[in-house]
């Protein structure tokens, strides 16, 4: 594998390198929050959901934060793959106004990234939450005290009382967002969440749409989302800030395993943790995790040597059709990565696995 890597936590990796992995082997796939990052995943998502799990016959739960959530959402489509390369087409040429040399405003963006899923998703939430195996899970955060009310002073505070409660503890994090997943009503997750200020709420037709860009609402660039129909109310947040990379406690699970397309080898618990290190490392919650990966090697062979991101914004200015080149030059190199795991799981033979760390 030039492209991929395959990482593992223990319970995961004996299984690999014992048997392989097969379709009936995946109870839940978690979709990170990460902007454009996702865009490097999609090819792989189009392989899994649009072909691999297609003819699975056993409940399988997507959770997802910021664009994992968008990525999520499509996968439970009736046509998963044509749905996935539709949000990689939008992705790629999403403009939003602005005045010439300035980056748009976040109310520019909020009602511009809110009316692409309202046409994408809203007209489609009922099919989303019926179909047969899957079962889509959004995760957000809502404010409480200073980031419980709306306005850039508000948020500017909380957030940074947000980054010193977190750096002393991330339980205390919990003081200034809480979690909450929207859920399909029909299936609970199949694990616990305790390590963490939680609470879930039903995921229904007239809230789909909502959560999601709730999930994806990143503080400064998008506004927050205020009272999402039948959830709590309050300001709703991106799902990065509590759950960057949706670091759970997968091995509370009776059975399966979790097979993670992810961006990273690292699997951080929450978006202010990104400068916290000693943070980063796998933990017995990833017991049973098989994380699929881009090797660094590979990255450096994609234009400006990474995943498109969100400063290619700010590195590209007013030159819309080179960042649009270089993200679909991404996404088409990103095709490798959907093609190397196919080869992996066409037998049942041992996979090489490494373990995460």
């Amino acid at each position: 594998m030039r492209a991929l890597q395959i990482l593992a936590g223990p319970r995961a990796l004996a299984q690999l390198r014992e048997r392989g992995l097969q379709a009936a082997d995946v109870r839940v796939i978690p979709a990170a929050a990460g902007g454009p990052k996702g865009l490097g995943l999609i090819p792989l998502d189009r392989f899994l959901f649009g072909h691999w799990l297609r003819d699975a016959a056993h409940t399988l739960h997507l959770a997802g934060a910021s664009i994992g959530a968008w990525r999520m959402a499509c996968a439970c489509l009736p046509d998963a793959d044509a749905a996935l390369a539709e949000l990689a087409e939008d992705y790629v040429t999403q403009t939003y106004p602005h005045e010439r040399g300035r980056m748009p405003t976040p109310a520019s963006v909020s009602a511009a990234f809110g009316a692409k899923l309202q046409q994408r998703l809203a007209p489609r939430a009922a099919e989303i939450l019926s179909h047969p195996q899957r079962r889509l899970h959004v995760f957000t955060s809502r404010g409480r005290h200073l980031l419980h009310r709306p306005g850039r002073l508000h948020a500017a505070l909380g957030t940074l009382g947000a980054f010193v409660a977190n750096a002393a503890h991330r339980r205390a994090l919990g003081g200034w967002l809480e979690r909450v997943v929207f859920s399909d009503a029909r299936d609970a997750l199949p694990f616990p969440l305790h390590d963490y200020r939680s609470r879930q709420t039903a995921l229904t037709p007239q809230n789909l749409a909502s959560a999601v860009l709730a999930s994806c609402s990143i503080p400064f660039v998008l506004n927050p989302v205020q009272d999402p129909p039948g959830a709590p109310p309050g300001t709703y947040w991106d799902g990065g800030l509590t759950d960057y990379h949706l670091h759970l406690d997968y091995a509370a699970m009776h059975d399966g395993l979790v097979l993670y397309p992810h961006f990273h080898s690292r699997v951080v618990p929450g978006w202010l943790d990104k400068p916290l290190k000693y943070r980063h490392r796998a933990s017995a919650s990833l017991d049973n995790v098989v994380v699929l990966a881009p090797r660094p090697e590979w990255l450096r062979t994609l234009p400006l040597g990474k995943l498109p991101d969100r400063s290619d914004f700010k590195t590209y200015g007013e030159d819309e059709a080179g960042r649009q080149r270089d993200w679909r030059i991404a996404l088409t190199e990103s095709q490798r990565l959907a093609d190397e795991f196919a080869q992996a799981v066409a037998s049942s033979h041992p996979i090489a696995a490494q373990p995460l760390v």
